[in-house]
């Protein structure tokens, strides 16, 4: 016969032992809702570079992730050992159901078919707000850092970019350079400054805009469109350049011919030696990564005058 506290035990247990799967789950917020993760997910699908790129810093060995346009920086991935999602943009959904992943963990690019994946296992949105760009890379380390039960990690992952950050911050505020931030696709230009994908280089490194006073551009939603005058006359002492074509696979080293003129030359950036091709990947595929971050504060230190 069991006594009191015994049969109030062995309620106890069985409750626990019939509880639904899920009743001791935690729930984390992300762009596009919540997500309920039981325990630390130990197979898990990545589908886009910047989150690859941190889990990695964090320990986390994922089963799966794209591996078009796999950066260098992530090229231990490219392994068949690693199964190989597809793109940033198209999921292999085949191979992403065979891997039966406990978690999954999409990006911006994925947004469109969030509910898809949602349908296979839990997935967290890992979604980088460029124009907010450190503060909402933060949230999210801190959320993976919790998920993986690797909450200590994670702030030591934080405070070494903010020391870092914090350093660069320092160097700029005495005297920001004016700086234009371009991008071109093919022979079109297009200018970012402090509200756009490029938030960081004015934000958080502290550099001042230049824009041209006599010379037009074409507002658009991402990116203004300039010409080569308007570049000249700007008169930037620092001139940053993503190449969008060869981020996107299409072409390489064709910027460098096409900024390679004389209006470009009449600036103070392309006199002073303060024009920087910006790495692709760092600043264009991996937002949001560890070692992304990391390579966009040291260019950034690079064209600042000593």
């Amino acid at each position: 016969m069991f006594g009191k506290t015994s049969l109030r035990v062995a309620t106890g247990a069985l409750l626990l032992a019939l509880a639904p799967m899920g009743a001791m789950a935690k729930t984390y917020q992300h762009s596009l809702g919540t997500v309920d993760i039981d325990g630390v997910p130990q197979r898990v699908v990545v589908l886009g570079y910047g989150s690859l790129d941190y889990i990695d810093a964090l320990g986390v060995t994922p089963v799966g992730m794209p591996k078009t346009l796999l950066p260098k920086s992530l090229e231990k991935f490219q392994i068949d050992s690693f199964a190989n999602t597809g793109s940033v943009k198209e999921v292999n959904f085949e191979t992403l159901f065979m891997l039966k992943p406990d978690l999954i963990i999409a990006e911006g690019r994925m947004a469109d078919i969030y509910k898809d994946l949602s349908d296979i296992a839990p997935t967290y949105m890992f979604r980088i707000d460029t124009t907010d760009y450190w503060k909402t890379t933060q949230e999210h380390w801190r959320t993976l850092g919790d998920i993986f039960d690797k909450e200590e990690h994670a702030e030591q992952l934080i405070e070494g970019v903010q020391e870092q950050i914090n350093h660069l911050h320092a160097k700029v505020e005495a005297q920001p350079p004016r700086t234009l931030t371009v991008s071109n696709s093919g022979n079109s230009l297009a200018m970012f400054g402090t509200n756009s994908r490029f938030s960081f280089v004015y934000e958080e490194a502290g550099f001042a805009t230049s824009t041209s006073e006599n010379v037009k551009s074409v507002p658009r939603t991402h990116g203004n469109l300039i010409s080569f005058e308007y570049i000249a006359d700007a008169q930037p002492e620092v001139l940053l350049i993503l190449d969008r074509e060869q981020a996107i696979g299409q072409s390489s080293g064709k910027a460098k011919q096409l900024f390679d003129n004389d209006l470009v030359k009449s600036t103070p950036a392309a006199k002073n030696n303060r024009v920087l091709f910006m790495d692709p990947a760092a600043w264009y595929l991996t937002a949001g990564g560890y070692q992304s971050t990391q390579t966009m504060i040291k260019e950034l230190n690079q064209v600042i005058a000593n």
